[in-house]
């Protein structure tokens, strides 16, 4: 089924990576609109071996297109999702504006695929926060297997995740660094170059950020909402790939084989547990790809039911574009016929 699909923000960086996967995906260039701010319009941006021409979102019309992803922030998504859906465009939005919205489904396709149904309460899907995809991928198979109670979830996140602007100042930053030149702090509250920073977001009046407030309801509204969820989440100098040490307290004992099991054939999952030098996977092999890696597995010692595992995907692709393709694939498949 040929689809004509709008990518909202075609000009950042999980824009662009939308353009990459729909092109490596098989999806044609005369189908696909590219759309940005006005101080875009006219720029080209790459779309497999071709380049697209990026119209301006206050002068395209929305009725040309059947599906929209949006990635051009939460302000955006506030005004533009609903005057696009209005036309019979389904939006399927990387923003976090729509996400807790009881009408609109909230959805990772390995996860939970069957909530999609309800997109047309609203026409339009949530894709959910980066760190949160990667997360459930990984716990929604053990979760099938033994009904996990409890998460604590510290997790280390790339600087992408904050934008172009991020990435830049990662790179400015550690160039000035050598150079013995001043470091400013414009994105960050802090100095991100070889150091960590514990804070993503704004903080909440119980002392966690907003980022840790969205994984935990974002968590409970996909996998389960009697899971108690505790996080930390850390900024750290690292321009691709999200990392995050889980542990997960269950019902029932779970042991190391178990989770290997469980885990094996998983939709999403790859496995590299080797209890030695490199046995684990880390953000520079996970960059580019599409999987979640599962690491480090082993038995947690705090809890008698627990397991603690590493996990590592590309925030870009997983967190953010190939979800949203993702979920793009899964209406086509099933509820566009």
């Amino acid at each position: 089924m040929s689809l004509k699909i709008g990518v909202v923000g075609a000009t950042g960086n999980v824009g662009r990576e939308m353009l990459s996967i729909l092109s490596e995906r098989g999806f044609k260039s005369n189908d696909i609109f590219a759309i940005a701010s006005n101080r875009s319009e006219g720029m080209k941006v790459p779309f497999g071996e071709d380049e697209l021409k990026v119209t301006s979102l206050d002068k395209f019309n929305p009725k040309e297109i059947e599906i929209a992803l949006f990635s051009a922030g939460g302000d955006i998504s506030k005004e533009w999702a609903p005057k696009f859906a209005e036309v019979g465009c389904i939006v399927i939005d990387n923003s976090s504006h729509f996400r807790m919205d009881p009408e609109v489904p909230l959805i990772v396709p390995e996860v939970n695929a069957e909530a999609i149904s309800s997109f047309k309460h609203k026409n339009i899907i949530a894709n959910p926060n980066c760190s949160t995809a990667q997360l459930v991928v990984a716990l929604k198979p053990l979760h099938d297997k033994n009904k996990i109670k409890s998460i604590i979830v510290s997790t280390y996140q790339s600087v992408s995740g904050a934008g172009k602007e991020g990435m830049d100042e990662l790179f400015n930053q550690s160039r000035k660094f050598f150079a013995n030149d001043v470091l400013d702090n414009v994105k960050f509250t802090k100095r991100i170059a070889f150091n960590v920073i514990p804070h993503i977001d704004k903080f909440m009046d119980d002392g966690y950020t907003k980022e840790e407030l969205k994984m935990k309801q974002e968590c409970h509204k996909i996998l389960d909402p009697d899971i108690k969820f505790s996080a930390t989440c850390v900024r750290v100098p690292v321009f691709i790939g999200h990392s995050e040490a889980v542990t997960i307290e269950f019902e029932n004992k779970m042991t190391v084989q178990d989770a290997h099991a469980a885990l094996k054939d998983a939709p999403g999952c790859s496995i590299l547990d080797e209890r030695k030098d490199g046995g684990y996977v880390t953000p520079i092999e996970c960059a580019g790809n599409d999987d979640t890696y599962i690491s480090r597995i082993r038995e947690d010692t705090a809890f008698d039911n627990g397991l603690s595992i590493w996990v590592v995907s590309d925030n870009l692709r997983k967190g953010a574009a190939l979800n949203a393709v993702q979920i793009l694939e899964l209406l086509r498949e099933k509820h566009l016929k």
